[in-house]
């Protein structure tokens, strides 16, 4: 039914998937010359997706749709 919940959720997960592959130790040397940008993709994906998800959310409820 809400489907595009989970996937904005799944996109949340790859936001921090990105911040967390800039944080492992031992990274190799092409992903460690591009941390910065990785961080700042994730950062911004959490957020976007996050906001989406409270849209959706905010929607249900004006509607009383969890019925």
């Amino acid at each position: 039914m809400y489907h595009a919940a989970y996937l904005f959720l799944a996109a949340i997960l790859a936001g921090f998937a990105l911040i967390v592959v800039t944080t492992i130790s031992g990274t190799p040397a092409f992903v460690s010359s591009i941390a910065a940008f990785l961080t700042v993709l994730g950062a911004i994906a959490i957020i976007v997706f996050a906001l989406a998800i409270l849209f959706i959310a905010i929607k249900v409820l004006l509607n009383k749709g969890w019925r």
